[in-house]
């Protein structure tokens, strides 16, 4: 009643060929995620190091710096040099406090847990200082 089929199946043979293309795991697109967000934070923590030197900000960005390091497998992050900043100081700690978040929400996904003390140690820093 029915013809046979007479042809491969385009999905049998779409299996069996390698992909064009490499793929990342789950937990390197999160390392990805993770060290961006921390070289965004360590940029804004080198403006406001600008703006208003302070030893907590240094410790903050040496910090920051390590952990990129970690993430990026020993490559140090480049790091902004000391110029006028043009962006308002408080503009600067609600982004600070911003990415300080996202990268929790990341660190804490991967179950980084250096990365995520680091994080909410920023985020406590910026939130009295971030309006909201």
């Amino acid at each position: 009643m029915y013809e046979p089929i007479r042809t491969k199946s385009v999905h049998s043979t779409v299996a069996r060929t390698p992909s064009d293309f490499p793929h990342r795991s789950r937990e390197e697109e999160l390392d990805i995620q993770l060290a961006g967000h921390l070289a965004a934070l360590l940029a804004v923590t080198d403006e406001l190091r600008a703006l208003e030197p302070s030893a907590e900000l240094d410790v903050a960005a040496e910090r920051l710096a390590g952990q990129l390091t970690r993430l990026r497998g020993g490559i140090a992050p480049s790091r902004m040099s000391a110029s006028a900043p043009t962006t308002r100081l408080d503009a600067l700690h609600q982004r600070a406090h911003a990415l300080a978040g996202r990268a929790l929400v990341v660190a804490a996904s991967r179950a980084d847990t250096a990365a995520a003390i680091l994080s909410a140690e920023r985020m406590d820093a910026h939130a009295g200082t971030a309006v909201a």
